[in-house]
């Protein structure tokens, strides 16, 4: 039995890896800002005779205050954990800061999975093959990265902060395997193609069209999960992988460079630090 941690496991991907992991009979613990949802899935949790096994904390992920505060209850509750998995997403169309002054896209989709994935190493570690799945985009471009302006102060489009978050996220990868490898953990970006799952976000009406014609057409939950469950059940022996619909990609190309993840690392380390 092992203990995975899922962030966005109120909905969509995240909700169907959370209770297909519980019927697995692992301790499962899901991250989300919803209370009802997080209700609904302790609920069925109790219907199916393992309520015992499940936990909902809610937080709202762009926000560092509560990242810090999640940290706090998983490790004092969980002391080991097998699996991280990242999956929470929320698109905005207009640019929109938290309350705490960060640009969101920035908030929600790099810095609280840099936060978690840091903060919760000590806990993988102690696991026998922890693992770390970040359900991104990976494989752009390094010119996707503002880094003069990674908050999109200027020019902001969702598709690009969006674009932008998936490199970060990248190269969040390369410095934790840099960082961690040599411990036993895994670390795999995963893209699994275009999903019909949760619409988490604030969308314009033409990118609202645009996304509901291409779900027409895109993969089902279940089939998105594929690829997400062959990674916890069975990591790669490399401290670093990414996949995109099921065909790995060379994580040695510039595109994964570790010059440009430590220099992603300092320069968070110096924001998170100013915050």
């Amino acid at each position: 039995m092992k203990t995975v941690v899922v962030t966005g496991g109120t909905d969509g991907i995240g909700r169907a890896l959370a209770e297909s992991r519980l019927r697995r009979g692992d301790t499962v613990v899901i991250l989300g800002r919803d209370r009802d949802k997080g209700a609904a899935f302790l609920a069925h949790a109790r219907e199916s005779g393992v309520a015992d096994r499940a936990s909902f904390i809610r937080a709202d992920l762009s926000l560092l205050a509560e990242n810090r505060r999640v940290l706090a209850v998983i490790l004092d509750a969980f002391p080991v954990i097998d699996a991280l998995v990242f999956c929470a997403r929320h698109y905005r169309s207009d640019r929109a800061e938290t309350v705490e002054g960060i640009e969101e896209t920035f908030a929600h989709f790099y810095l609280s999975r840099r936060l978690l994935g840091h903060g919760l190493a000590p806990a993988l570690i102690r696991a026998e093959r922890p693992v770390v799945v970040n359900v991104a985009g990976p494989g752009a471009g390094l010119d996707l990265v503002r880094w003069d302006d990674l908050q999109f102060r200027s020019g902001y489009h969702g598709g690009a902060a969006l674009g932008q978050g998936g490199k970060l996220n990248d190269l969040l990868g390369v410095s934790s395997a840099e960082r961690y490898g040599s411990t036993g953990l895994r670390y795999e970006l995963i893209h699994p193609g275009a999903t019909r799952t949760g619409l988490s976000g604030q969308y314009d009406q033409a990118t609202l069209r645009h996304i509901e014609e291409l779900q027409r057409t895109a993969k089902t939950v279940q089939e998105a999960l594929v690829p997400i469950v062959l990674a916890l059940d069975s990591p790669p022996p490399r401290p670093l992988s990414a996949f995109v619909e099921g065909s790995e990609l060379d994580v040695r190309t510039k595109d994964f460079d570790p010059s440009a993840a430590r220099r992603l690392h300092d320069l968070t380390d110096e924001f998170l630090a100013a915050h």
